[in-house]
């Protein structure tokens, strides 16, 4: 994109809102608050706003720059007693700004971060507490294709019925917020040099012509104009949505074992084109990471065609 065209687009992102949407947007929630797509209560939120991507924008410049102007995206809400203020860690704070305009701050409040010690390679969330970074006994006894796992947030409560609502109930206002979120965990577990092409984990085209999108693709397809929003210095990595193809039908993992996981997953994808991934630094992208299944038969098959690392980066992980 030239300098021109990026300004114009900043310029236009930021383009100060009409003082009548806002006492539009006001009398909408005084008369018609909105309902929590989680426990389905009614709350009021005085951050409507929040839907658009240049709120978005504007947390993740503050999540930046030392978390500093979030205040007023968290104040002010329905939180119990029981969620008090000791337990709003910075990520949990960033989640319930991010989340604001769809979940009430009770569900919001029960999001766990990722955070160490995990497995080196897989991320698994260790039940223990303390301790370093180290790999997993499954790591050490079948070491994977891809190079390390990394999720924001733990496959549970608010996180958990989040992606239930984008995918199932085809809540799609929901992408933009959780990919604002997959975003953050990006920029906290890799630099310019480890990625330079993201590739969203595909659906079979019968799934996707029932779903009618892909979620992990949703997840993503903003982050360019996102890179180009918060610093016009930083490389746009590209997203790669036609590369990876799931050539065959396979059952939901859901449910599975591991080892019924792997027999159904297995020889399910291929490349297209493996002149446009031959030597690259793949980021593999997807909603949950649960037994790594998935993302380890997409890996075997990326590197297969010539890629020289695959890391993988999925929404949440499942304990």
């Amino acid at each position: 994109m030239r300098l021109s065209d990026r300004d114009a687009y900043q310029n236009n992102l930021f383009r100060p809102v009409s003082m009548w949407v806002h006492v539009t947007e006001a009398m909408k929630e005084a008369f018609f608050p909105t309902r929590c797509l989680v426990c389905g209560s009614f709350f009021r939120n005085s951050r409507q706003e929040n839907r658009n991507l240049k709120t978005l924008i504007e947390i993740l410049s503050s999540w930046e720059q030392g978390f500093s102007g979030l205040e007023g995206f968290y104040q002010k809400t329905d939180l119990k007693k029981e969620h008090v203020e000791e337990r709003l860690g910075t990520d949990l704070k960033i989640f319930m700004a991010l989340m604001s305009p769809f979940i009430c701050a009770n569900c919001s409040g029960t999001y766990m971060a990722v955070e160490s010690p995990i497995c080196s390679t897989c991320g698994a969330v260790f039940e223990s507490r303390e301790g370093e970074n180290h790999d997993c006994g499954e790591c050490l006894n079948a070491p994977k294709r891809f190079k390390i796992a990394r999720s924001a947030g733990v496959y549970d409560k608010v996180l958990m019925a989040a992606i239930h609502c984008l995918k199932y109930k085809e809540k799609i206002q929901l992408a933009r917020p959780l990919g604002v979120l997959l975003f953050m965990a990006f920029r906290r577990y890799w630099n310019k040099e480890n990625v330079n092409l993201i590739v969203p984990v595909p659906l079979h085209k019968r799934k996707f012509r029932s779903r009618g999108f892909n979620t992990s693709f949703l997840f993503v397809r903003e982050w360019a104009f996102i890179t180009k929003a918060l610093n016009g210095s930083l490389p746009v990595v590209p997203v790669a949505e036609d590369i990876l193809v799931r050539k065959r039908w396979t059952e939901p993992q859901t449910g599975l074992g591991r080892k019924e996981r792997l027999q159904n997953i297995k020889n399910a994808f291929g490349v297209r084109d493996s002149s446009k991934i031959k030597g690259g630094k793949i980021l593999l992208v997807d909603d949950v990471y649960t037994t790594g299944a998935t993302a380890n038969e997409c890996a075997k098959v990326l590197m297969r065609a010539g890629a020289a690392r695959v890391d993988v980066l999925t929404l949440a992980r499942a304990m």
